[in-house]
């Protein structure tokens, strides 16, 4: 994207890619501030990234519509289900939760009214954070505090006060905690409290995105929710 559409965007923190293989930044400040429709808990500039079939009008599962919508698609069949997570920035591992477990199985009516649900009720001095944010993990890189959210349920591989190095290991894309699909939602943010935290803005070092029927390379970008993209590794 550029930049320029949002003058708030115009310092950003630069990370590195946290995913392999191809992704679509459904939630993006590179297409609206606040992403994700909210400050709260950090959010504002927030990306959620999910895996799709590209050539299959970027339909997320493998499978029907209709199993989708009445009978339910497991886990397995989501394409972004259990792919790898990286560590986007050196830094030590201050915040760490694993354990919360995954539905089995997506259904489009189900999922969509535990996400209101939670959405309405959910109050960020009395609420129980893990119940949203699901299985999650927070790095302090100098002041900054980047989280990686809704891993898939014991996939963690780090441990708090664990030192780690940009493109390490972390863990895997899962549906845990608030989410309607298995995606990792991914946001930097001033404080390791998400109830007292502001986001801050975050571009990529590098990546590829799909323009003009070829690939081409992206530095310092922020991807827009339309971009097919894929990491550089």
């Amino acid at each position: 994207m550029d930049i320029n559409n949002f003058s708030e965007l115009q310092n950003p923190v630069v990370v590195d890619f946290p995913l392999t293989g191809e992704w679509q930044a459904v939630n993006t400040p590179g297409t609206k501030i606040p992403s994700h429709g909210t400050d709260m808990l950090g959010q504002r500039y927030a990306y959620d990234f999910i895996m799709v079939d590209w050539e299959n009008k970027k339909k997320p599962y493998n499978g029907s519509h209709a199993q989708y919508f009445f009978t339910g698609m497991p886990l397995q069949k989501w394409y972004g289900w259990g792919k790898n997570v990286y560590a986007p920035k050196d830094g030590i591992v201050i915040d760490v939760k694993d354990g919360m477990k995954e539905r089995d199985k997506l259904h489009f009516f189900s999922d969509m009214f535990i996400a209101i649900k939670n959405g309405l009720t959910f109050n960020p001095d009395k609420s129980d954070l893990h119940r949203v944010v699901g299985n999650y993990i927070i790095i302090q890189a100098d002041n900054i505090y980047a989280c990686l959210v809704h891993f898939k349920t014991d996939s963690i591989c780090v441990k708090q006060g664990q030192t780690v190095k940009t493109g390490d290991l972390l863990g895997q894309v899962g549906h845990s905690g608030n989410s309607t699909m298995p995606h990792l939602h991914f946001q930097l943010m001033d404080n390791i409290d998400f109830r007292f935290a502001k986001g801050v803005p975050c571009a990529f070092r590098q990546y590829e995105h799909h323009k003009n029927n070829r690939w081409e390379l992206a530095k310092n970008g922020i991807p827009t929710a339309d971009d097919r993209i894929r990491s550089i590794k």
